[in-house]
């Protein structure tokens, strides 16, 4: 299990960063610009940077939460999921 430092700021965890960026990609139907992705995320917080959006893309594609194709980016549907463990 992943423990944050005590005094860290929980809000710019990668889990909670994850997860907002996964409920935006939700919200879209197939596949996002990864500079349109970056924008939003940069403009919901100040202390935000674009190593950080970084970092939370290389977590969440470690994990299998998203997929990228040339300069675009989706959010794993359970079906792909398990299309692509299959084979």
């Amino acid at each position: 299990m992943i423990f944050p430092h005590p005094e860290s700021d929980l809000s710019l965890s990668l889990m909670v960063l994850g997860s907002e960026l996964i409920e935006f990609l939700s919200k879209k139907r197939g596949y996002v610009f990864v500079e349109d992705l970056l924008i939003k995320f940069l403009q919901k917080d100040e202390r935000r940077t674009p190593d950080l959006f970084l970092d939370t893309l290389t977590f969440l594609y470690s994990v299998g939460a998203i997929h990228y194709e040339g300069y675009k980016i989706k959010k794993v549907e359970k079906n792909d999921y398990t299309q692509r463990a299959l084979f």
